[in-house]
């Protein structure tokens, strides 16, 4: 029996969450009238069909294609799998290289002259969509009207017009927010940095745009881009849109926003909006003219060395960067001063306590060191390796059990099958042995698809797998030290470290530090769990704020993790709590 796959998808907040529900019930109507086995369903809810790339539902079916778990993916049409007319012919030559169809209800069993001619005509709908998109939007602007989006500074009017349909884009001053406004700009055009501005804001308890605390990029922002607070010409009356234009990164599937030319800009007078008199405004401009001349010699030199190395491959400054993380309030650990790592909410935003400094050569040492002692321990490498074969052994006897029982089962329906044949043969056919002999054919069938998707049975354990693994760790340790080793080294480090908490510790100038990462598996063999396996699919995995990956971790993690106290010796270092269980 043919193993389908159920796919839906609907694009925009808009639209009625019924739609998935309505691409499923006609999906599975015509997997009945196919006599298709549904074995699975996945959707991806109020998510854009321009990318692949974000959209954990498509990503999720092609995981399980290339593993083999159905043969066939039905869909309504062939939009709701992508719009995109690349996505679509990778999507398809990928779920061909798996072996499985792909089938829609609109086109049928979907080949490369779908793909081509489809692809072409959705790409055209996804340009001229855009298009009216934009016109609309500053059709809205001229009129004064916002095209999107809400400033800090301001409230959404909500009222109807004649017609009883809701009128968009009106705003109206924040009276409470617009004060706070004036007082950023009295205190920059009096010489104020934004970082002290944004650390008093914080102290003060008030809360910035969307929420968040203030930090100095909210208030000093993109002088071209026209972000940050001072930079807003909303709050001088003038209302610029079109300023920056949005592509899609082909890698990731995310936006990058691009510097439209000036002559682009449509500008509107909203004088009813303007928060900030003209004079505040010209001298917030003055002294952002002045802090320009101030540094305009760094700003080259940072403008040059970005196009010297725009098309060379983004790296890490320092071995550990982006991943040391505050353990009071869950922000970024970064460079301060020279060489020295600090919480960046405590020195840029005032919202963290932590005071503690720790120095870069320190960190790493200490990580370096902790991480690769407790890697090649001979007593803790011995214990995973008996822990791995006893989980292989258990899983190989699993394995082995399903199998004979499996075979056995075959063994009766194979009987029973010739059993009814033979009764056919004798001339003693009865009605009911048509619906028997289906009922045992779709037994049959389901025992040799699980018995087909049974794994292979894993190899044995190389008797000297323990010493191998050490000298490989001890080398990769020494490549550090290679500069021509160096980065694929420090790349291979990186990848066994997912975050390093850092807390301040009872002694002056103590710094404490916790690592968690991918390295943490070796214990979840030891401890009996099973470690998630990374999803191989043909798009990059998009990358989310490291802040929130510590927010999950915090909130019940199961990552495991060791405990770096210092300035105590390696030799010494203690076990964390049960969370942060250490490799012994």
């Amino acid at each position: 029996m043919t193993r389908v796959a159920l796919y839906a998808r609907y694009s925009s907040d808009n639209q009625s969450v019924s739609s998935i529900e309505d691409q499923f019930r006609i999906c599975r109507d015509q997997a009945a009238r196919e006599k298709w086995k549904v074995v699975g369903v996945y959707k991806d809810a109020a998510i854009s069909g321009a990318s692949v790339t974000l959209r954990p539902g498509i990503q999720a079916l092609l995981q399980d294609a290339q593993a083999g778990k159905f043969d066939t993916v039905l869909a309504e049409a062939l939009d709701r799998i992508s719009r995109d007319q690349a996505d679509v012919a990778i999507l398809y030559k990928h779920f061909k290289f798996a072996g499985v169809t792909l089938v829609t209800l609109a086109e049928g069993e979907i080949s490369e002259l779908h793909v081509g001619l489809k692809g072409t005509m959705n790409a055209l709908f996804l340009k001229d969509l855009a298009a009216k998109t934009h016109r609309g939007l500053r059709g809205r602007v001229e009129k004064g009207k916002a095209g999107g989006g809400l400033c800090y500074g301001y409230d959404v009017v909500k009222r109807l017009n004649g017609d009883g349909e809701q009128v968009r884009g009106e705003r109206k001053i924040n009276e409470a927010e617009a004060e706070i406004v004036r007082r950023i700009f009295r205190e920059f055009a009096a010489g104020k940095s934004p970082k002290a501005i944004a650390a008093d804001l914080n102290r003060d308890g008030i809360p910035g745009p969307n929420g968040k605390a203030w930090g100095d990029t909210t208030i000093r922002g993109h002088v071209c881009r026209g972000t940050g607070i001072v930079n807003n010409e909303l709050y001088a009356g003038v209302l610029v849109w079109n300023r920056l234009r949005y592509i899609k990164n082909p890698a990731t599937g995310k936006r990058v926003s691009r510097v439209n030319p000036e002559s682009e800009w449509i500008r509107t007078e909203v004088q009813e909006l303007r928060i900030v008199d003209e004079d505040l405004w010209q001298a917030a401009r003055r002294r952002q003219e002045e802090i320009s001349r101030q540094f305009e010699n760094v700003t080259k030199g940072v403008r040059a060395y970005r196009a010297k190395h725009v098309n060379e491959l983004r790296r890490p400054a320092f071995l550990f960067s982006g991943l040391l993380k505050c353990g009071c309030c869950g922000g970024n650990y970064g460079i301060i001063t020279r060489d020295r790592y600090g919480c960046l909410n405590r020195y840029r935003r005032g919202t963290c306590d932590n005071g503690h400094t720790i120095r870069r050569d320190d960190i790493e040492q200490r990580i370096l060191s902790g991480l690769t002692e407790r890697l090649v321990s001979a007593e803790r490498v011995a214990k995973a390796v008996r822990a791995y074969a006893e989980a292989l052994n258990s899983q190989n006897r699993e394995r082995r059990a399903q199998v004979e029982l499996d075979r056995k089962a075959l063994e009766k329906i194979e009987r029973g099958i010739a059993g009814i044949m033979a009764a056919i043969e004798d001339g003693m056919y009865q009605p009911a042995m048509k619906d028997r002999m289906e009922e045992l054919e779709r037994q049959k069938a389901d025992v040799l698809a699980r018995m087909e998707q049974a794994p292979e049975d894993v190899p044995d354990i190389h008797p000297n797998i323990a010493e191998i693994y050490k000298a490989k760790v001890t080398q990769l340790s020494e490549a550090l030290a290679d500069p021509e080793l160096r980065d694929q080294a420090a790349e291979a480090f990186r990848a066994l470290v997912d975050e390093v908490m850092l807390e301040p510790g009872d002694k002056r100038g103590e710094v404490n530090a916790t690592l968690r990462g991918e390295a943490m598996n070796i214990l979840d063999i030891v401890s009996g769990r099973k470690s998630r396996n990374r999803p191989q699919v043909i798009t990059k995995d998009v990358a989310g704020p490291r802040n929130q990956r510590y927010l999950r971790n915090l909130q019940g993690s199961r990552r495991g993790g060791f405990c770096i106290p210092g300035p105590i010796p390696q030799r010494s270092l203690v076990a964390p709590s049960r969370n942060q269980r250490s490799l012994r």
